[in-house]
Formats: structure tokens, C-alpha cells, sequence
């Protein structure tokens, strides 16, 4: 095939001689890339080494052998199961609630979700029945999302409702009408800020009309996933409005808990999780953290608030990470651009926040791509992950992850992905011929 004959032209363009040519020339590349043996993974959003190393300085704190807080306790011993007053004031300035209205988990803001799940499931909220006592439970999954969100309410026999995104966040027409005319409806999952994995930031109308949500179930409740509420890849990013004040403002500031977490701050296995809402629910769930556990690691808490010291440093040390994962986002978006644009085939986010790119390639292709770049010794997340139940309906959607290979090494894999994308979309098109 010669350069800039056929790949100058759509894939929908071409006749079968041409598509016939076109595949040809991309299992020759894809063999070529088989021969090298890879073995590299954008599976998960992990941080590179180069992040992890960031944080670093952070395990030298105690050196000097001081492990009292500012209230003369000593974060070695037990107690405050729901977080020393240091830690409380540093992420409730991150995740935009007052100190009396968030508690300090462990190092993963997953477990506490998954706990107040359980919580709602066999206590109940706020003197309603428990969720299993009732006799469907349904919740609302914005799409396409993030996977272990679905897993944990799938575990608990939850059924999961489609909901679509819109560029200004979930499609709120549809919300609205459902949770008011639905009082099995008891949440909806959301990651506001850089949604996983669209990378949607959600508009301020879209807040206020959560905020303001008057479901016909009291005790329903917004699980508002703010993950990546300081992950920008820009110098002016686009924040989201406090979705707590907004409630507060007409009365509703029961509807939500926020959650958030240093997961990809400062160490992935041994950041700290926090959650966030209002008096009334951050009461009731602290009563029942206080019989299931005598206290996180409150010394874990207070290193992050030496090494940190204020929300506005973590501020500035995530400008650091910034600059070592933009560079990654551009290398995958550029070679989809360069490589996909002119065959026009597949449509991608270009984010300007968080950690994933997602990738749309034709329908029926997404489950083929993520298998041929399997045998060439690219990992993905799988195709169909990023839906409830793992049902992809279009099977179009993919979740790529550029943050924890080398530079190098992505440029292989972004490359390759191309490859597989050109492999599968002929494959398709000639089937359908």
C-alpha cells in the first residue's frame, strides 16, 4: 500500500479492494509489534514511580521523635476513630466541608464507600428502614464509569440503571424524572471532577440541579466521588461548585456524602481517605465507625499534615505531578490524532484533568481491540468495564490509562492501540460488506 494513498481516505470511504489493502498493512505492523515481546500495562490509573517519589520526603517526619498532636495526644496509642483535628482541617479545605462535618478513614476512600453501603444496607439511613429490609433497591450509574463503583453495589444485589453523559456531567432530565417518581432509587454514583473516565468536569447547573434533587426516597443519597478534585493537567482548570453548600442553600444537605482521598497525592497503598456531609449524616456514621474500629492510623494522618501543612501546599505539590504525567496524556492523544484522525475511525476525551483517556472506537470493536493488544503484550482495562455488569452495550467504550508507563514505553503502546484500533474497525467493515 502506498503512504498516503488509501490511509488519506475514511475507512467508511473504501471499497472492499481498498479495506482488503488497508488490513493487510496493519497486520503487517501488528505482527511487527508482536515480535517484540512487550509486556506493558494501562490497565489501572496507577502513578509512575516518578510520583510515588514525590511524597517521599514525607517518611521523615518523625525523625525528630515528636508524635503528639496539637491537642498533647500521642498518635501512637488508640483513639479518635474518626480522625485527629490536624487531618480534619487539612481535608475538609480539600474536599470543601467544615471540620465537624467529615471523618478520617484509612487509606482507601473505595472502603469507606463500600461502608456506608453497608451501613444504608443493614442499618439504614437516618432512621429509615435498612436498604435490605426493602424489597428492590436500584441505583443510578452514570455512563461510562467507573468499575468498582458498579462492583460494590452488584455485590450487593443492587440493581444498577444506566444513565448517560452529557459533556456538562449526567444527563439531569433523566435523574430527575427517576428519582421522583421512584422511591427504590436510594443513590447514584458520580465523579464530579474529571469523571472516570470521560474526564467530564461537571457544569455548574448540573451541581445546583443535584443538589436540589428531591427523590422520592428520604433516604437516598449522592455517592460524590471527588477522586480527582486536585488532579489538573493545567495551569487554569475548571473547578466544580461545593455541592454541599449548594445544598444547604435549599435546605437538602442531607442528599449527599463526598468522599475523597491522597491515593494518587501521595503513596496509592498508604494515602488517607476522608468523607464528607452533613452534621446529621456524619453524626450517625460516626457512632457506627466508633463500634467497628478503636482508630485509623493516626500516624499516617498527621504525616500528611506535616509534610502538607496546608491545603494550598498539596496544592502546589500536585503541580509537580502535573508536569510529569501531562507530557503522557499528549503522547497518547497526539498518536490518536495523527494515526486515527485521517482513517476516521474512533473518537477520544482529550481531559484536562484525572487520570484516563476514554477512547470510543466503532461499535462491536472495543472488546477486539482490547484482545489484540492483549496478544501483543499491551494490558487495557476490559472492554465493557466501564458499564455496570461489565455490559458495554454498544461495545465501543475503552479506558486508557497513560500515567504509569515511561515515555518511551507509551509511545509503543499508543502506537500499537492505533495498530489494533485500524485491525479490528477493517475487520468490521469488511464483515458487514
Amino acid at each position: 500500500m502506498q503512504k498516503g494513498v488509501v490511509t488519506d481516505m475514511y475507512l467508511s470511504d473504501m471499497n472492499k479492494e481498498q479495506l482488503l489493502s488497508f488490513k493487510a498493512e496493519a497486520e503487517a505492523k501488528y505482527n511487527d509489534f508482536k515480535a517484540q515481546g512487550l509486556c506493558l500495562n494501562m490497565a489501572r490509573g496507577n502513578p509512575c514511580p516518578e510520583q510515588l517519589e514525590l511524597s517521599t520526603d514525607m517518611l521523615k517526619v518523625f525523625d525528630d521523635g515528636n508524635f503528639t498532636m496539637e491537642n498533647g495526644g500521642d498518635v501512637r496509642n488508640y483513639g479518635i476513630p474518626d480522625g485527629i483535628p490536624e487531618a480534619k482541617k487539612l481535608f475538609s479545605d480539600m474536599i470543601g466541608v467544615n471540620e465537624d462535618e467529615i471523618i478520617i478513614f484509612g487509606n482507601s476512600s473505595l472502603n469507606a464507600m463500600y461502608w456506608s453501603i453497608q451501613c444504608a444496607y443493614n442499618l439504614g439511613i437516618l432512621g429509615n428502614k435498612p436498604w435490605s429490609e426493602c424489597e428492590k433497591i436500584k441505583f443510578l450509574c452514570p455512563v461510562p464509569g467507573y468499575d468498582r463503583h458498579f462492583k460494590v453495589t452488584e455485590l450487593f444485589g443492587i440493581e444498577m440503571i444506566n444513565i448517560p453523559m452529557t459533556a456538562t456531567g449526567p444527563d439531569m432530565d433523566m435523574i430527575e424524572k427517576l428519582v421522583a417518581e421512584d422511591d427504590s432509587i436510594k443513590g447514584i454514583w458520580c465523579v464530579p471532577q474529571y469523571s472516570n473516565p470521560d474526564g467530564v468536569v461537571y457544569s455548574d447547573e448540573t451541581v445546583k440541579r443535584f443538589a436540589a434533587l428531591r427523590p422520592k426516597a428520604p433516604d437516598f443519597r449522592i455517592f460524590w466521588d471527588n477522586a480527582y478534585c486536585v488532579h489538573h493537567l493545567t495551569d487554569k482548570p475548571t473547578l466544580i461548585l461545593n455541592i454541599l453548600e449548594e445544598a444547604k442553600k435549599v435546605g437538602n444537605e442531607d442528599i449527599v456524602y463526598i468522599f475523597g482521598s491522597t491515593s494518587k497525592i501521595t503513596f496509592a497503598g498508604a494515602g488517607v481517605a476522608v468523607m464528607g456531609g452533613s452534621r446529621a449524616n456524619i453524626d450517625e456514621l460516626k457512632k457506627y465507625l466508633g463500634i467497628s474500629i478503636i482508630s485509623y492510623d493516626k500516624m499516617n494522618q498527621l504525616r500528611h499534615v506535616r509534610f502538607f501543612g496546608t491545603f494550598e501546599n498539596m496544592c502546589e505539590h500536585m503541580k509537580k505531578h502535573a508536569a510529569i504525567i501531562a507530557p503522557k496524556f499528549n503522547i497518547v492523544i497526539e498518536t490518536l490524532k495523527n494515526e486515527l484522525t485521517p482513517c476516521g475511525i474512533g473518537s477520544w476525551s482529550e481531559p484536562q484533568g484525572g487520570y484516563f483517556i476514554s477512547f470510543n472506537s466503532m461499535n462491536g470493536c472495543a472488546k477486539r481491540i482490547v484482545s489484540l493488544c492483549s496478544e501483543a503484550g499491551v494490558t487495557l482495562t476490559g472492554a465493557g468495564a466501564t458499564f455496570p455488569y461489565g455490559k458495554d452495550p454498544d461495545d465501543k467504550n475503552i479506558r486508557l490509562a497513560p500515567t504509569y508507563p515511561s515515555l518511551d514505553d507509551l509511545r509503543k503502546a499508543a502506537e500499537l492501540f492505533t495498530v489494533c484500533v485500524k485491525l479490528a474497525s477493517a475487520e468490521k467493515l469488511l464483515s458487514e460488506m
